[in-house]
């Protein structure tokens, strides 16, 4: 290859690197957050699903699912991806 070939390579080469480094690097590192803090789920956890509800774990039953409280008694089950935030953590247990 010559010079002329490589130039006319040169800009797509550099769109791709500043594509990487402004979005897909930093989705790759937020999904990866996401689920640190998906897998440090436990009992007594306050979270904000991706529906809005703010709820309290009182189960996590596998890999993929945990159990909530939304109200007084009301309970149901989450699929753990669907889990925007964790509004406040509880302290583990002393063992």
């Amino acid at each position: 290859m010559d010079a002329g070939a490589i130039g006319q390579f040169l800009p797509l080469i550099l769109i791709f690197a500043i594509m990487y480094f402004l979005l897909i690097r930093p989705q790759q590192k937020k999904v990866k957050e996401h689920q640190a803090m998906v897998g440090a789920l436990r009992r007594g956890d306050k979270v904000v699903t991706q529906g809005g509800m703010i709820a309290k774990v009182t189960k996590v039953k596998d890999d993929n699912e945990i159990e909530v409280e939304i109200a007084e008694g009301v309970k149901v089950n989450v699929v753990k991806s669907t889990i925007a935030t964790v509004v406040s953590k509880t302290e583990p247990a002393e063992k």
